[in-house]
């Protein structure tokens, strides 16, 4: 039998390639700085340059424009949003609600420890800017899936059906995304997904801070009822 041909293997990247990988995740951390500093809207690539060193012109080389850094800021940050809460679940010794819990606990860890990186995902988008692009679309697509993955494992909790027209819009945005879940499901998704998500938002823009209210305990408060 003749040996397996090398041309077969994926050829390493070239120098030029390495460098351009290199250029571009610099570009991406000091995008990271400015987006801490001053939200999306201070995002600069002219800036950027300045402090890599290089002229705008040329980063535009490695990123066609504002918004295409944005989507790549956005897409990394819904991929280690994922990473983070399939880390969470991964223990297979425990038990669905377990699961569900550390799934919860870990969103907001998550978002607690990168605020800027949460508030470009589920923030206001800048004016123009298309925060429904596909691509976005179908990485945020992979946070709810795992939530939506963790209430199956929970199984039936009598959920009520939703009622129309809610029922058919949720059947079509499964369909879409070759989901095959009960509506039930997918409706007590979006509604756990919304209340951990307001309670989150108000807890890293620090509004409870003025009610003297320990926001850790509020949220094990609210964790406690998410299934019930």
């Amino acid at each position: 039998m003749p040996a397996m041909s090398a041309a077969s293997e994926p050829a390493p990247p070239t120098m030029r390639e390495r460098y351009r990988a290199q250029v571009r995740q610099e570009v991406k951390q000091a995008a990271l700085r400015q987006l801490a500093e001053s939200g999306p809207a201070g995002v600069s690539v002219s800036a950027i340059g300045k402090q890599l060193g290089v002229s705008g012109p040329a980063l535009y080389r490695y990123f066609a424009s504002r918004d295409e850094l944005l989507t790549e800021l956005v897409i990394d940050a819904y991929d280690d949003l994922a990473d983070a809460l399939r880390a969470a679940v991964r223990a297979p010794d425990r038990e669905p609600q377990a699961r569900f819990e550390a799934l919860v606990r870990a969103y907001r860890s998550w978002a607690l420890a990168q605020p800027h990186r949460y508030r470009l995902l589920f923030g206001p988008p800048l004016p123009g800017y298309d925060a429904h692009a596909q691509r976005l679309v179908t990485a945020a697509q992979a946070v709810m899936d795992l939530l939506l993955e963790a209430l199956r494992d929970l199984g039936d909790r009598t959920a009520a059906p939703p009622s129309q027209p809610l029922g058919s819009q949720l059947s079509a945005w499964a369909h879409r995304h070759g989901l095959d879940i009960d509506p039930a499901i997918a409706l007590r998704g979006v509604l756990i997904w919304s209340r951990v998500h307001g309670l989150v938002s108000l807890e890293i823009a620090g509004n409870f801070g003025s009610m003297g209210v320990d926001p850790g305990q509020v949220f094990e408060t609210q964790l406690a009822t998410l299934t019930a």
